[in-house]
């Protein structure tokens, strides 16, 4: 759950990191990506995604929205600035040359059925490329309404990005929804919780109503349409749960304020009332996003 709902924390700048960033990328890829699938499905049949789509995805991930919509005919480019362990999936999904290497898990990626298809890491000035055409489809799908100040990163992202599209090109942002409606949010407030000895910083915070609209003002966007999308996260036991969340790095501020084994703890103990009787963790969600056009 981006944006990206992912928030990879990148090591290397030369410090230490406190987790292994190799294993994150493949926890997201394999259990906590796919939780937004509907919200990438609705999108892209709400506009009509196929072969006269070039779409921009912005902070791409491991790239499953980007072969989603590759799948319906889109020539897709893919930007990240802070994953490369994110990154090398997308490639391998993606890109032709790595067709013949199986992802994690032993999954053969899909690249050989990819039209047209980019993985750029650096901004999004990186995708430009004077000799194609403009963009008519940029996207956001990392949710913000997660962390302190995720809107205003999501705000100079896309004011480097929408030079890159045409005019009246559809820009998609995309966050939580009410946290009444998010059965996800009781847990995520562990990492509030935690991560007090640091005053908050990069800490959850509750989606406010008009995230979206005010990112896409500030951008110079025109709102277009928006939409709610129900995304339950659905995993096969509590540990592939915790995996799943963690992978997103919305717990990293409370793993630096006390340690991994407490967060560990305290998660399980936060998804225990999710556990349905055959040990599978069930948790409703609702996303919402805006569609908003290039003047």
């Amino acid at each position: 759950m981006t944006p990206t709902l992912v928030r990879q924390h990148s090591s290397h700048t030369g410090t230490a990191s406190p987790v292994d960033l190799r294993a994150r990328a493949r926890d997201w890829s394999e259990i906590q990506e796919r939780m937004l699938v509907p919200l990438y499905e609705a999108v892209f049949e709400r506009l009509d995604v196929g072969g006269g789509t070039r779409m921009l995805g912005l902070g791409c991930g491991s790239g499953l929205a980007l072969l989603m919509a590759a799948s319906r005919g889109a020539s897709v480019t893919g930007v990240d600035t802070r994953s490369p362990e994110l990154l090398d999936l997308a490639r391998q999904r993606l890109l032709p040359a790595a067709a013949e290497a199986p992802e994690p898990g032993g999954v053969r990626p899909a690249a050989a059925h990819v039209r047209a298809a980019r993985v750029v890491e650096g901004l999004p000035a990186a995708a430009a490329d004077p000799s194609a055409p403009a963009f008519t489809l940029v996207t956001a799908f990392e949710p913000i309404g997660c962390l302190d100040g995720d809107s205003e990163g999501l705000r100079e992202l896309l004011a480097a990005a929408t030079p890159l599209a045409g005019r009246g090109a559809a820009v998609v942002l995309a966050g939580w929804g009410p946290p009444e409606r998010c059965a996800t949010t009781s847990v995520l407030r562990v990492a509030t919780k935690l991560a007090d000895p640091l005053r908050g910083a990069g800490s959850w915070r509750p989606a406010l109503r008009d995230d979206l609209e005010e990112v896409a003002q500030r951008a110079g966007l025109r709102p277009d349409g928006s939409g709610r999308v129900a995304c339950p996260f659905g995993y096969a036991d509590v540990e592939s749960a915790a995996r799943g969340l963690l992978s997103t790095g919305l717990f990293d501020a409370a793993i630096a304020a006390t340690d991994p084994e407490q967060v560990d703890k305290e998660l399980a103990e936060a998804l225990h009332p999710h556990r349905r009787p055959d040990g599978t963790v069930w948790m409703p969600n609702v996303f919402r996003y805006l569609v908003a056009r290039v003047p």
